[in-house]
């Protein structure tokens, strides 16, 4: 058989839905029929794409793996046909949060006056791959390396980290503060792109409450109102100043990686070039940006 874009686009409404009959009803289509396209397509792959033991439908390695290709499959088609497009190829490059913090506009417009016919689209993504598993984007800035068959990473460089405190705390009154000076105070976490959890800390000087945010935005509001404290890197304090959070240099934690990930083939052929491109950027500028203790006072 030949493999038709309808084949992947099936695939990824039943991997999203985890549910052959809810995917049927997405696709105004019949349930054996989108069975017998799904069997198609493993046929021709030669591997089982969904575990249909279970009462929940469930991706194999396999599927999994073949997820992340058939998403860049699907957008790139759908970006090549894109009349919007048209004359031009921009290159997608994916966050969750904070971007590239105080090179993220020298990067952006460097790169536009390189490449003038190749635009550089920041989309923000508020999931962990920030956009690259769903093929949303070509390219996808990360601090956690994505672990996944199919998906090549380089490591950008290191950010510092700080915490975010109410204005009204008395934290805010420190220069500078270290993990044990916050311990004390609830911590407020984003557990879907977020970095931090409970272990950044010791057993012994550990904070005792957590409070879980869907956001970047639920964060910054729920510390200024005062209901905890965060940690995020110094990139964080660049591109998300917010009224009554101040930020603060964290002496004793360790700096948090900056990776670009994407998927291997790649959707876009400059994407290695921008891994270049940030680090070379983001080495030349040589002042320090402005002292986060200082700039939300």
């Amino acid at each position: 058989m030949t493999v038709e874009l309808r084949h992947l686009r099936a695939f990824l409404v039943i991997a999203e839905e985890g549910n052959i009959t809810r995917a049927a009803a997405r696709l105004h289509t019949g349930q054996p029929a989108l069975s017998r396209t799904l069997q198609a397509l493993e046929a021709h792959l030669g591997v089982r794409l969904v575990d249909r033991s279970t009462h929940h439908l469930r991706l194999t390695d396999a599927g999994r793996d073949f997820r992340a290709r058939a998403a860049t499959a699907v957008a790139a088609v759908d970006a090549a046909l894109d009349p919007a497009r048209a004359g031009t190829w921009p290159l997608r490059l994916g966050h969750s949060w904070s971007a590239l913090g105080q090179h993220t506009a020298t990067v952006m417009r460097l790169w536009q006056r390189a490449h003038p016919k190749m635009p550089l689209e920041l989309l923000r993504m508020d999931d962990r791959s920030a956009g690259l598993a769903s093929g949303r984007v070509d390219a996808a800035l990360v601090r956690n390396p994505v672990r996944s068959n199919g998906v090549r990473s380089v490591h950008l460089y290191d950010e510092p980290r700080v915490a975010a405190v109410s204005a009204d705390s008395p934290l805010a009154e420190h220069p500078t503060l270290t993990l044990a000076d916050l311990a004390g105070h609830p911590v407020i976490v984003n557990p879907t792109t977020g970095t931090t959890t409970i272990a950044l800390w010791d057993t012994t000087h550990r904070p005792t409450t957590v409070l879980e945010v869907d956001n970047t935005d639920d964060w910054l509001a729920a510390i200024a109102a005062a209901q905890g404290i965060g940690v995020s890197s110094a990139a964080t304090a660049t591109i998300h100043p917010f009224p009554g959070v101040v930020y603060r240099p964290l002496t004793d934690a360790p700096a948090l990686p900056l990776h670009l990930a994407w998927n291997d083939p790649p959707s876009h052929p400059a994407v290695t070039e921008l891994a270049a491109f940030i680090r070379e950027t983001a080495s030349r500028q040589q002042d320090p940006p402005p002292s986060p203790s200082s700039s939300q006072d």
